[in-house]
C-alpha cells in the first residue's frame, strides 16, 4: 500500500482528501503546514506528496526545495488555487512531478497519483534492468537514447511482471535475445532458469527432441531419457529465437504445450506439466508467413499477445554514438589498452547503414581497434576492411543528392547482398563457412540467398 502525505492549511480539504485517497487504497498522513510536513517527510518514507503551495511557516516549493536537499525521493505533487500556468511551470521547476490546480474533481486526484506510481515503477524497472545488465555484454542493448529502444523498454517494463506471452520481432543482430533476457531478469522468475534455442540451428528432425526431450529407445541413438528445453526451463523463461523457422509439425505441437502446458517426450506415452513463459523471437514477417500458409494462423494469433519490435540500428541514430562508445570502453576492458574514438569517428560511424546492426558495429570497433595500434580509432582505420562506406552503398550510375539517389532501404539491401557475396567468395562458395563468417544460421543465408536472387 502507497504512503501518502498531504500537506494543506484548509481542514476541510485535508479530511476530504484524507477520505478519498484511503477510499482509492492509499494509507493517508496529513500535516497542516510546511515546516511540520518536511519533518515528516525526512523522518518517515513516504511515496507520494500532495503539497499546497500557499501554506503558514513554510511555502510550498520551499517545502519542496528543501525536501529535495534533504534526500527526499517521493514524488511531490503541488496544488493551488493561484498562479495559473507560472504556478506549474515553477513547481515543475523545483522537482515537482505535476501539478494540480483547486479547485480540483476527485477523480483527477486519484488519475494524477496512479499516473505517477505507473511512471515512478517504470522508471524504477528500466534502472533496474540495466543495473542487472551492466556487467553483462547484453548491456549494449540497454543502451538506449532513441525514442523506439525507449519505448521497447517501456514495454518490457509493463509485461515483465506478468506470464504474457511476448513475440519479439526485428533485424538480426538488433538485440532480441538481450530483451528476452531483460525480460526474465525483471519478472518473479528471476531466479530461475532462462533457456534460449535458435530453431533455425537445429536440424529439423532433432528439433523436437531438443524442444521436447525423448526416452530410451524412442529413435536410433536415444540410448537413455533426456529431459528436453521445457523441462529445463520449468518454472522459468524459454526464448524460442527465429521461431519463424519451426517446422509446422512442431508448430501444432507447441500450440497444444501453450495451451494445455504439458509435453510428452518423444516416444513417450505419458504426459509432464509443465509452468514456463514463452517469449519468441523472429526476424520474419510472421503475419504474412501465416497469410502465406508458412506459419500457423492460430499458433501466430498465440504469439501475437504483446509485440517488442525493434527498428535497425539505421533506424535509432541516436544509439550509435553512445554504443559506439561502449563497445570500445569494454574492448578496452578486455585488451588491457586505451580504445577510444574521436569525434571524427563517431560522426563516420553515424552515417553508415549497418545492415548488420548492433552487431555489426560491435564487431567493426573490435576489428578496427586489433589491427590498429592506435589509442584514439579514426574513420580510416575502419576502411582498412570490408566495412562499405556510405556512398560505396548507393547503386552504380546514382548521385548523392536528387531524384536518382538511393532510398536508405535499397542501400541497406544492396550492402547485405554484397556482404553475402562476399562472403561466399573468400568461403571458395562453402556456404556453411559463408554464414558462419557473416554471423548467421545456415538457413538464414539460405533465406536471404533466395530474397536477393544469389545463385
Amino acid at each position: 500500500m502507497s504512503r501518502v502525505l498531504v500537506v494543506d492549511d484548509e481542514p476541510g480539504l485535508r479530511q476530504s482528501l484524507g477520505l478519498l485517497l484511503a477510499d482509492a487504497g492509499y494509507a493517508v498522513v496529513a500535516e497542516t503546514d510546511g515546516k511540520r510536513a518536511l519533518e515528516h517527510a525526512t523522518a518517515e518514507a513516504f511515496d507520494l506528496i500532495l503539497c499546497d503551495v500557499r501554506m503558514p511557516e513554510l511555502e510550498g516549493l520551499a517545502f519542496l526545495r528543501a525536501y529535495r536537499a534533504r534526500g527526499g525521493t517521493a514524488l511531490v505533487i503541488m496544488m493551488s488555487a493561484y498562479g495559473g500556468e507560472e504556478a506549474a511551470l515553477a513547481a515543475m521547476k523545483e522537482g515537482a512531478y505535476d501539478y494540480i490546480p483547486k479547485p480540483f474533481r476527485p477523480d483527477e486526484v486519484v488519475l494524477t497519483l496512479r499516473k505517477a506510481e505507473e511512471r515512478e515503477r517504470l522508471r524504477h524497472t528500466i534502472a533496474t534492468l540495466r543495473a542487472q545488465l551492466d556487467t553483462t555484454p547484453a548491456a549494449r542493448a540497454m543502451i538506449a537514447e532513441s525514442r523506439p529502444m525507449r519505448d521497447a523498454l517501456e514495454v518490457v517494463g509493463r509485461v515483465a511482471d506478468h506470464k504474457t506471452t511476448v513475440l519479439i520481432t526485428g533485424e538480426s543482430g538488433t538485440g532480441k535475445e538481450v530483451i528476452a533476457q531483460a525480460i526474465h531478469r525483471a519478472s518473479p522468475r528471476a531466479a530461475e532458469p532462462f533457456v534460449a534455442i535458435n530453431c533455425a540451428a537445429i536440424p529439423e528432425s532433432l528439433l523436437e527432441s531438443e524442444l521436447f526431450g525423448h526416452v530410451r529407445g524412442a529413435f536410433t541413438g536415444a540410448a537413455g531419457d533426456k529431459a528436453g528445453l521445457f523441462e529445463q526451463a520449468d518454472g522459468g523463461t524459454l526464448l524460442l529465437d527465429e521461431i519463424g523457422e519451426l517446422p509446422l509439425g512442431l508448430q501444432a505441437k507447441l500450440l497444444r504445450v501453450l495451451q494445455d502446458g504439458e509435453i510428452r517426450r518423444v516416444g513417450d506415452q505419458k504426459t509432464r506439466r509443465v509452468d514456463v513463459r514463452l517469449l519468441a523471437a523472429t526476424a520474419r514477417d510472421l503475419a504474412a508467413e501465416a497469410a502465406a500458409g508458412r506459419f500457423r494462423q492460430d499458433l501466430y494469433y498465440r504469439l501475437h499477445v504483446v509485440t517488442i519490435h525493434l527498428p535497425p540500428l539505421a533506424a535509432r541514430g541516436a544509439d550509435i554514438a553512445p554504443l559506439a562508445r561502449h563497445f570500445a570502453a569494454q574492448l578496452a576492458h578486455r585488451v588491457g589498452r586505451a580504445v577510444t574514438l574521436s569525434d571524427a569517428t563517431i560522426a563516420w560511424l553515424e552515417q553508415q547503414p549497418w545492415p548488420g546492426n548492433v552487431r555489426q558495429l560491435e564487431h567493426a570497433i573490435e576489428r578496427a581497434a586489433v589491427l590498429s595500434d592506435a589509442a584514439i580509432l579514426e574513420p580510416a582505420d575502419f576502411r582498412q576492411g570490408p566495412l562499405p562506406s556510405p556512398h560505396s552503398l548507393l547503386p552504380a550510375g546514382s548521385g548523392e543528392k536528387g531524384e536518382g539517389s538511393s532510398t536508405l532501404r535499397e542501400a541497406v539491401e544492396q550492402a547485405e547482398r554484397q556482404a553475402i557475396t562476399a562472403a561466399l567468395q573468400r568461403a571458395d562458395g562453402n556456404r556453411r563457412a559463408a554464414a558462419r563468417r557473416l554471423g548467421v544460421s545456415l538457413r538464414t543465408l539460405f533465406y536471404k540467398m533466395d530474397r536477393h536472387g544469389i545463385e
